[in-house]
């Protein structure tokens, strides 16, 4: 028999069976009550969801209505390529189409969203038990089309007045929270 997929409760005429629009399994009424928007999948208004893909779609729509427009708009950094000791300062953004990180300097860079491996966000002033943190930099670590091996940048944000630090810090927060949603969403 049928059986819902977190409580295991039997379905019958009492207990109906209901889909979460996300994932698309079975559950129980209690199991699949939230109802939330789910705008990549085009559902507008909100829509039946377990409590875990309701979390996910939540967090999905915070990030498009907030972080992605600060991605979208760059920020400035200095850029160390490999291991080389010199660093290009260069303009951080996401392309429009969302699938590149795109860095405009001296150089041009172009990476592929699916072709990053790791992202570490650097940050400073962290104190025990937690306290105030606040972005600096990020490593991040990617495939060049065609090489099986892993090419790493830094960032760092820049410290001259002509850039602004906490627009890299704002940019650097968002980037935290996309890799953290694209984990997550790749864990699903």
């Amino acid at each position: 028999c049928p059986r819902c997929m977190q409580c295991d409760a039997k379905f019958d005429f009492i207990t109906r069976k209901h889909h979460c629009r996300r994932c698309g399994k079975c559950f129980c009424d209690k199991c699949c009550s939230k109802k939330v928007p789910l705008p990549r999948m085009c559902f507008v208004d909100p829509v039946r969801q377990c409590a875990e893909c309701a979390l996910i779609s939540q967090k999905e729509t915070e990030f498009y209505d907030k972080q992605l427009k600060v991605l979208m708009n760059g920020a400035t950094f200095f850029v160390t390529l490999g291991t080389s000791d010199k660093s290009e300062l260069m303009v951080c953004r996401l392309s429009n189409n969302q699938r590149y990180l795109v860095l405009d300097g001296d150089s041009h860079y172009e990476i592929e969203i699916i072709q990053i491996s790791t992202v570490q966000i650097l940050t400073e002033g962290f104190t025990p038990g937690g306290g105030n943190t606040r972005a600096i930099g990020m490593i991040l670590q990617y495939k060049v089309p065609g090489s099986e091996e892993l090419t790493q940048m830094k960032f760092t944000a820049a410290e001259d007045f002509s850039c602004n630090k906490k627009l890299s810090a704002s940019w650097l927060a968002a980037m935290h929270k996309a890799t953290k949603l694209l984990y997550e969403s790749r864990d699903q």
